[in-house]
């Protein structure tokens, strides 16, 4: 049975993507203000691969990974499940979700200048002036006039936001290059196994067991954040991307920060300033011109008829 969704199913399953990943940025600050970030990652990874586990079994599609797809289950299993999660977890700590999710959402910026480096890729003009317009949006978001540099926890939640970005970003440069045996969504329950396991480890050597006060609210949001946000979001993207053409799947899920940054305003009263919107239409925008090719461009309607009068 063939996994491709008529366009109209496919664009809503997105949507619900896009709304899910957004709201998940205010879950996982309710978290971290209940847990430790080691063990609310954990966790919610653990929740996560419970639930793919069951998602293959039910599809018939549960497999062991051959061991040439090792290599890209460690990469995207500690890369971006394990080392990605744990350093917004921690950054969601000391920076407000507003300003966590546009820096978070920078990685495609150190994708391309990666992808020139080390895979040989040509950078497009597009994909130049999006750099530029992206890091000129961090250079307004980072006003050395405005920013308060003796404030060594949001230096520190700044940097470690931005890392999690960068390293989201190697994470996805290796699979640019994998040669798939199983299918992403075959190996994204062993990923999320992997970070459950080191997580796990990491969490008790750090903070020991969990002292946890269970109450409905924090039950809720480890559902949420482990079923919604990780698992059935993975498989839902995954079942998107095969549906749906590659650009608007990359310019789509940029909504995903404008999501988030809303779901911060109305859950903790957050206060978004111009400098932000400003800093965040610009990284947005830097992103989408970054990632719409010339022939792309041209193909637009819009942009044709424009260029046809």
């Amino acid at each position: 049975m063939s996994d491709l969704l008529p366009r109209r199913t496919a664009l809503f399953l997105f949507g619900i993507v896009v709304v899910t990943w957004g709201l998940n940025w205010a879950v996982t600050k309710i978290l971290v203000d209940s847990v430790s970030p080691l063990w609310a990652t954990a966790i919610r990874s653990a929740i996560a691969s419970v639930t793919l586990f069951l998602l293959l079994l039910a599809r018939g599609q549960f497999v062991v990974p051959h061991r040439r797809d090792l290599p890209v289950v460690l990469a995207v299993g500690l890369l971006h499940m394990a080392i990605f999660s744990t350093l917004v977890a921690f950054g969601l700590q000391l920076v407000p979700v507003g300003r966590s999710i546009v820096l978070g959402y920078t990685t495609p910026l150190w994708v391309a200048p990666g992808a020139r480096l080390f895979l040989g890729e040509r950078l497009a003009p597009s994909r130049l002036i999006g750099i530029g317009v992206g890091m000129a949006g961090l250079a307004v978001m980072f006003n050395p006039m405005a920013f308060d540099w003796s404030d060594g926890q949001a230096l520190l939640g700044n940097g470690l936001v931005l890392l999690a970005a960068l390293s989201w970003a190697i994470s996805i440069l290796y699979v640019r290059v994998h040669t798939w045996i199983s299918t992403p969504f075959q190996l994204v329950f062993w990923q999320a196994l992997l970070a459950t396991c080191v997580l796990s480890v990491l969490a008790l050597l750090v903070d020991g067991v969990p002292q946890i006060r269970g109450t409905p609210s924090l039950a809720a949001a480890f559902l949420y954040s482990g079923v919604c946000g990780t698992a059935l979001g993975y498989w839902a993207m995954v079942t998107v991307n095969r549906s749906l053409p590659a650009t608007t799947t990359s310019l789509g899920i940029l909504a995903t920060p404008v999501v988030g940054v809303a779901s911060s305003v109305i859950a903790f009263g957050e206060v978004i300033n111009g400098g932000l919107l400003l800093a965040m239409a610009m990284i947005l925008g830097g992103i989408a011109i970054g990632m719409i090719s010339a022939e792309e461009m041209r193909r637009l309607p819009w942009l044709r008829k424009r260029l046809t009068e």
